[in-house]
């Protein structure tokens, strides 16, 4: 069992800190978005092609756009990679998306990124922490919320809900995307896991894709629900989306 002491919490949001570099001033926007993707061994080179390909279509896709500028007020949007405990990286740094231009340059920006990393584990905890000193560097916005996507379960370091007491999730809601590349009874344990340990803060919810080629219908709806401005910031009843 990892137990996280203070001195230890601190060091560690220190140090994830250190590695997100520092964010310009922002004001004015409705949601604070960050997209966590996994890049852990288990996704092979063609599925790490599907979900880079697949977010940066679901991105431009009409629904998702509409969502985007269905009001005045624009969404800050952020995306990284994870994996193994030190093993993070930016894909997409903070982006005021305030234009039709703007999206589709963050789409671009995600369509021809390049994986970092590629043989570490699953060290979800970290890939946690890594995503709340993002957050809490970058532009305050009504509401904020953390997308947690993956094919499998923790299996390095502490888990998700010891990730939400040792860094600053009081105000972010975290949302899953499940990858299901495996057997049913397989599928129902990493759903089940990440209902009781991943998903956290009023209205959170989970997406199923049914492996990698079906990533980007389930972003799409995914993104589509948490940018229609009647869901952002609502005490929602907790569903599994197929």
């Amino acid at each position: 069992m990892v137990t996280v002491t203070p001195v230890l919490r601190n060091l560690s949001l220190s140090v994830l800190l250190s590695n997100v570099p520092i964010a310009a001033s922002a004001a004015g926007c409705r949601l604070a978005l960050v997209l966590a993707m996994d890049v852990s061994s288990s996704v092979d080179a063609e599925e790490d092609r599907l979900q880079r390909g697949g977010l940066a279509s679901a991105l431009l896709s009409e629904p998702v756009r509409k969502a985007f500028f269905s009001t005045d007020l624009p969404v800050a949007l952020a995306v990284y990679e994870w994996s193994g405990r030190y093993n993070q990286q930016i894909i997409l740094d903070w982006r005021m998306i305030d234009s039709q231009s703007a999206l589709q340059e963050v789409s671009d920006t995600i369509a021809f990124s390049k994986r970092s990393y590629n043989d570490f584990p699953t060290a979800m905890g970290y890939g946690l922490g890594f995503g709340a000193a993002l957050l809490e560097r970058g532009p305050k916005c009504l509401y904020t919320t953390l997308d947690m996507a993956g094919d499998g379960q923790n299996n390095e370091g502490f888990g998700p809900q010891l990730a939400y007491t040792e860094f600053p999730f009081d105000d972010v809601t975290v949302n899953g995307l499940v990858v299901n590349a495996a057997e049913f009874e397989a599928e129902v344990e990493l759903v089940t896991y990440y209902q009781n340990q991943v998903l956290h803060g009023p209205g959170a919810f989970l997406i199923i894709a049914n492996g990698f080629s079906d990533y980007e219908r389930a972003m799409r709806i995914k993104l589509e629900r948490e940018l229609t401005p009647p869901a952002i910031g609502a005490l929602r009843k907790l569903e599994t989306a197929g």
